[in-house]
């Protein structure tokens, strides 16, 4: 078939159609986003009434995929590394109960953390799980391992991991399709306990799991994106992972890399090639992305240390990405980074965008807070979340999606008053609703402030599930009605939006403060359209 140019991104969501996918089950979450989005817009989606509606959350998308599984169908879930958190218990117990339609888990990681919290490595949770993984280190392996990902599954009756990184995500390359195959008709597991996970039927699913990991291993070598190119100079081999792989090739433009190179794309670790490997060469090299996941296997397996180079012993950066120059001077090459960014070049850091109705809730938020002092303000992840920077200075915490409620919660139980917390309302039907549940059982004397934008501002403008029902949810949870305030951010309301704020700040219950104002991004969107 012709090749499209395609994101990494669009290559999986594509050949997730093409494999005959009957739902994508997703939150949105950079550097995912863009593959559900590819598979709403899609066409061919709309031709095969594939579902493709977001999820409240991660884990609520992924027991809606295991749920598409167990009645015989194909589902494909997307997240990124931390909302695999948010889905860490459906995760764990689907590689017990198995698969049944293929299941694809595919999973966004981001080294340098360029919008996350943190750079966890998700290859660890496959390995806990006992999963299978794809890593792709090109936007054609990218879809041909997607594609082939669902066979693996139907085979082995296993969820599948897809793993990229945010530089392969959202990158461009020609990507050749395959030729797109029919949805699969509902068929129920023959088994009727497979999906009951008793302890009595657990124990035997779990070592069926592990009976499977042998099998695995063998498909990993045999499907063959797990590559052993020879090389002629044995005093150095080098074993890389997915986009790890072109960083090594960058530096030989032109030319053969004169080493020894384990290519692996596909685990469980191979380690019949890894033997080969540290047994040929002098020295060996670790360049992966992410945490030093085979490194570490790779000391234990073999019981090597000396010998062994990569993250750990700092040939290379213990955090952060890898690109073609630190792997030139892992190499010994020449460093070519080039010459440092002046002083005299400042930082432009991310603000809020002009017009947004955050701005003018921080502002009454600050006045209100004045006689209080700072520090009891607690927030969550979100465009809110640049509250934090200058000029605004109104928050005081960004852990995880749903913390800012529980965190205030928490606060006021330690004796903190007042104790607020600041949540979108996107962030807030993900997560901030049983943490909200956790306040109106006690009472507990904190102030919510559930920022009300109409949208998913920070991944894109998606479709937010609190959208004209969040006041409801509050007062159906037991929040009392004359405690649920809703405020509207304009300038024009700001000494009535302080007032209101300062009566619920002195109020010794909980309360729950409603900010209403379209954002600007999706309004002006709106108003082209």
């Amino acid at each position: 078939m012709a090749k499209q140019l395609l994101l990494g991104d669009e290559a999986i969501a594509q050949a997730a159609l093409d494999a005959g996918i009957s739902g994508v089950y997703a939150y949105p979450g950079t550097p995912s986003t863009e593959i559900t989005e590819y598979i709403q817009a899609s066409k061919q989606a709309e031709e095969g009434n594939v579902h493709r509606c977001w999820s409240a959350n991660e884990k609520t998308a992924m027991e809606a995929a295991i749920g598409m599984s167990y009645a015989g169908k194909r589902a494909l879930v997307c997240m990124k590394h931390v909302g695999l958190n948010v889905a860490a218990d459906p995760f764990m117990n689907s590689a017990i109960t198995g698969a049944n339609g293929g299941l694809v888990y595919l999973i966004a990681d981001d080294p340098s953390m360029h919008s996350s919290q943190d750079e966890q490595d998700s290859r660890f949770f496959a390995k806990f799980a006992f999963i299978p993984v794809f890593e792709p280190s090109n936007q054609q392996e990218a879809y041909d391992m997607t594609y082939e990902a669902f066979d693996l599954s139907e085979k082995y009756s296993i969820p599948v991991m897809v793993r990229v990184t945010t530089r392969l995500a959202h990158s461009r390359a020609g990507v050749e399709r395959k030729p797109v195959k029919k949805q699969n008709k509902i068929s129920l597991c023959e088994n009727k306990r497979q999906y009951i996970l008793l302890p009595v039927n657990a124990r035997v699913f779990y070592r069926e799991l592990l009976a499977k990991q042998p099998k695995l291993e063998a498909e990993a070598v045999a499907l063959k994106y797990n590559q052993y190119i020879n090389g002629e100079d044995k005093s150095l081999g080098i074993i890389t992972s997915g986009i790890a792989f072109n960083y090594l090739m960058e530096n030989y433009v032109g030319k053969k890399c004169p080493y020894p190179v384990l290519k692996i794309t596909q685990y469980p670790i191979p380690v019949e090639l890894v033997e080969k490997i540290t047994q040929e060469c002098t020295t060996v090299l670790v360049a992966e992305e992410g945490y030093p996941l085979i490194e570490e296997q790779l000391r234990g397996l073999l019981n090597k240390t000396s010998d062994i180079k990569g993250r750990l012993d700092g040939t290379l950066p213990r955090d952060g990405e890898l690109n073609p120059n630190v792997m030139a001077v892992a190499l010994g090459l020449p460093d070519t980074f080039g010459t440092p960014i002046p002083e005299v070049v400042a930082p432009r850091p991310p603000k809020l965008c002009l017009g947004c109705p955050h701005i003018d809730t921080y502002k009454a938020l600050n006045v209100a807070m004045e006689e209080y002092g700072p520090g009891k303000v607690f927030a969550d992840i979100g465009c809110y979340t640049l509250g934090a920077l200058p000029p605004y200075n109104a928050i005081y915490s960004t852990v995880d999606m749903g913390a800012s409620i529980t965190m205030a919660k928490g606060a006021s139980d330690a004796g903190l008053r007042p104790a607020v917390g600041v949540i979108g309302d996107s962030t807030f039907t993900h997560s901030g609703i049983t943490s909200l549940l956790d306040c109106v059982v006690e009472n507990t004397p904190v102030t919510i402030l559930i920022l009300d934008n109409l949208t998913t501002g920070m991944t894109g403008g998606q479709a937010s599930h609190a959208t004209g029902r969040i006041a409801q949810i509050c007062e159906g949870l037991g929040v009392a009605k004359e405690h649920i305030r809703e405020i509207v951010p304009l300038p024009k309301q700001y000494e009535t939006n302080v007032q209101i704020m300062k009566e619920e700040l002195a109020y010794n219950g909980l309360s729950v403060i409603i900010p209403i104002r379209e954002c600007v991004q999706t309004m002006a969107k709106r108003l082209r359209k």
